[in-house]
């Protein structure tokens, strides 16, 4: 028996909130369509979006996808959460310039437990299904691949243009690379998804499955592509490995911290991709406020509503009363300490390079004093207050 629609929004309705904050649509006449008959026959459409386990960590960039699957949860319909285990062992090629360095099936096991725990913080686990592609593309023999081989050539994956350029540029190909966006493209025949998320350097792919359900006698799947989010420094793209992201798993004041520190210019779209603010109010406010408003808006998907205010509470009396939070992690010592270690074994970064870099930007205080010499010792004993960046505290204690 089919499951059937928890929820009754109009298709004109339902197609103005998917539209918020979208890339590109392929396309919106399909789309509408599929509402139209979803909405119709009571049944809800297959939304699927696919998230390569290459990292163990999900950050605010991911969360733009989250996000669009919410929506299409809180509109009724059945989710897909596409965990690329099996495909994560060849490397996603999109936007590589060298071949990319393969995972090992345990890593991608590994990151996959993590994912299935943090995206709950958003989704709701009652309209999810998780689902890993090693399900079906294990069970793949050689004459199955040489069958899905058949339905691409060679001139057409070269219209990608990061293949195109590594041909051009005499780097290496590998048939695997060339493989990747086929095996992708499958997971859509797998799993019958009516509608695929991806981001915008994922279109190529989502091109692909639309193609390959059309080969394979299904309805071709409506492509939705998503920004790119920025990071917390207004430039790059949110990334770990640019130490410019908001993980999903952060305290709600580091991330409301974090929220407050990112350019004016972000205010609009990170409050238009990732929450559903009314964008007029958030222009009508002065940049403070509006982020202030942000800030506690993201910070309550996260957790609750009353941390979120808290969260607020105490980054008004911290960074505008220019006062102490009133909680503050401790962390003890009981003989002299490098500056150093002592930023990196409290918690406030995770790597020496990352502290290093902190007391070199002037980012670093103890007390009431500026650390800026990289080889400091801390050995008098007493009681510290240590400041890294704009909100990371911990309360330094000299154990006798």
């Amino acid at each position: 028996m089919k499951k059937e629609m928890n929820n009754k929004v109009a298709p004109d309705e339902q197609l103005k909130i998917i539209k918020r904050g979208l890339d590109e649509l392929i396309t919106e006449e399909d789309l509408l369509k599929k509402l139209e008959s979803s909405y119709a026959s009571n049944r809800p459409l297959n939304i699927k979006a696919g998230f390569d386990p290459s990292a163990p960590d999900l950050h605010l960039g991911h969360m733009v996808l989250l996000k669009k699957l919410k929506d299409f949860q809180d509109l009724g319909h059945r989710v897909y959460f596409l965990i690329g285990d099996f495909t994560a062992r060849i490397g996603d090629p999109s936007g590589q310039k060298e071949i990319r360095p393969r995972l090992t099936k345990e890593e991608a096991q590994r990151n996959a437990k993590t994912y299935k725990r943090q995206i709950f913080k958003v989704l709701d686990p009652k309209k999810t299904k998780v689902v890993l592609n090693s399900e079906w593309l294990e069970k793949m023999n050689f004459e199955d691949v040489l069958e899905l081989s058949s339905h691409y050539t060679i001139a057409r994956i070269l219209e990608r243009d990061d293949f195109m350029l590594r041909y051009k540029e005499g780097k290496p190909i590998s048939l695997t690379e060339f493989l990747y966006p086929l095996i992708q493209g499958y997971d859509s025949v797998a799993l019958e998804s009516d509608i695929e998320l991806g981001g915008r350097d994922q279109k190529f792919n989502l091109l692909v499955g639309r193609e390959l359900q059309r080969d394979y006698g299904q309805s071709p799947q409506v492509i939705i592509t998503l920004p790119i989010l920025e990071g917390t420094n207004g430039v790059q793209k949110m990334s770990k490995s640019l130490d410019n992201y908001i993980a999903l798993e952060d305290s709600a004041k580091d991330i409301f911290g974090k929220v407050m520190s990112i350019p004016d210019s972000l205010i609009l779209r990170y409050a238009e991709l990732l929450t559903k603010l009314d964008l007029e109010d958030i222009k009508n406010n002065n940049a403070r406020d509006a982020k202030l408003i942000l800030a506690e808006a993201i910070v309550e998907i996260f957790y609750s509503k009353d941390e979120a205010k808290d969260s607020k509470d105490n980054f008004i009396k911290v960074f505008s009363n220019k006062e102490a939070p009133q909680e503050i992690e401790e962390h003890q010592i009981n003989s002299e300490t490098w500056i150093v270690d002592l930023i990196v074994h409290s918690g406030c970064v995770k790597s020496n390079s990352d502290a290093r870099r902190l007391i070199k930007q002037g980012a670093v205080t103890l007390g009431s004093s500026r650390i800026e010499d990289e080889d400091f010792q801390l050995a008098e004993r007493g009681e510290y207050i240590l400041k890294v960046g704009k909100h990371r505290f911990r309360k330094i204690i000299f154990k006798d």
